[in-house]
């Protein structure tokens, strides 16, 4: 059993690192919850061997998080509490070691991998950083259906990835520089490289995260779609969870697509707006996909917003 000083340095990690998804997480039921603290907290003890490396090696990166996935799969003694607690969750909710390695696999791709030149190999990518926590997420939450539901689960994950990596530009390659545009959609757009190792965020750059938003919009709407097939005392936290995350979307549109020169983040003010006006609506219908729809920063269907007609609107 996950013991409780276990339980207390992964709830610590969860909240100081992943703010956005801690509001939703706090909706959980508390066998579902506690778990997913000590899941966050396994994501962000791997993640960070490659985000705050330091003066790490790329050799000793690798050592590292071959230990992290030694102890994740029960094959290493650990004497961290986080890893410690991961394995001994993988074993009660019965989650694969595959998507465990993958996980494993996709921060080991960081430590060399900065560029992407197509959207298929970023999905590649997210197959690991953010499919395979979808798919975790779905084994503790234990659906009845839970071969319908995972498809949408890795979809939903992406979408929240995506969303991170848009409004991150500037931070991202600022501080590890990776870029998670494809190559490719800068290209199309007359945007470069250059542009964003500058941080100017010119018309085609705009242009590229614009895109990019509009396909990631079709994620959150496949993801969401497939929430209905969660247990009932959890959809209501994963859609939370997804109004929470596209509502960057929102902020994006609102800086003339420019996550170079700032990166937008959701006050405390909004969040707690967003949650009062979530649960509003689902007291009154209890479908994912209409609330999502009423709620979210998410067009529905293909309809553009005011500011996606035309040319992008500069930040002022």
């Amino acid at each position: 059993m996950v013991d409780e000083s276990q339980l207390a340095e992964s709830k610590s990690i969860h909240k100081a690192t992943g703010k956005t998804f801690y509001y939703a997480t706090r909706l959980l039921p508390t066998r579902v919850r506690e778990a997913t603290y000590v899941l966050y907290a396994f994501f962000r003890v791997a993640d960070e061997v490659v985000d705050d490396a330091g003066d790490a090696t790329a050799g000793e990166q690798r050592r590292r998080l071959t230990e992290i996935r030694e102890a994740a799969l029960g094959r290493a003694e650990t004497d961290g509490p986080v890893l410690r607690a991961f394995s001994e969750l993988r074993e009660r909710h019965a989650i694969p070691d595959a998507e465990v390695e993958t996980f494993v696999d996709a921060m080991v791709t960081d430590i060399e991998k900065h560029r992407y030149r197509t959207y298929e190999e970023v999905r590649e990518y997210m197959r690991g950083s953010a499919s395979a926590v979808g798919v975790m997420m779905t084994y503790v939450m234990d659906p009845d259906e839970r071969d319908v539901a995972l498809p949408h689960a890795r979809t939903l994950g992406e979408a929240f990835q995506m969303t991170n990596f848009l409004r991150d530009v500037g931070e991202d390659i600022e501080e590890r520089d990776r870029i998670y545009l494809p190559l490719e959609t800068l290209e199309e757009f007359g945007a470069s490289v250059r542009d964003i190792e500058r941080r100017e965020p010119t018309d085609g750059f705009r242009r590229a995260v614009q895109a990019e938003l509009h396909r990631t919009e079709e994620l959150y709407r496949e993801g969401v779609a497939g929430i209905k097939y969660l247990p009932k005392d959890c959809q209501f936290a994963v859609l939370l969870a997804a109004v929470l995350y596209a509502d960057h979307h929102r902020l994006i549109r609102d800086r003339g697509f420019d996550t170079l020169t700032a990166t937008p983040s959701l006050s405390t003010t909004r969040k707690l707006s967003l949650v009062v006006r979530t649960r509003w609506h689902w007291l009154w219908n209890k479908d994912p996909e209409a609330v999502f729809a009423k709620v979210s920063a998410v067009p529905s269907g293909d309809a553009p917003t005011h500011a996606d007609r035309g040319r992008p609107t500069p930040a002022r």
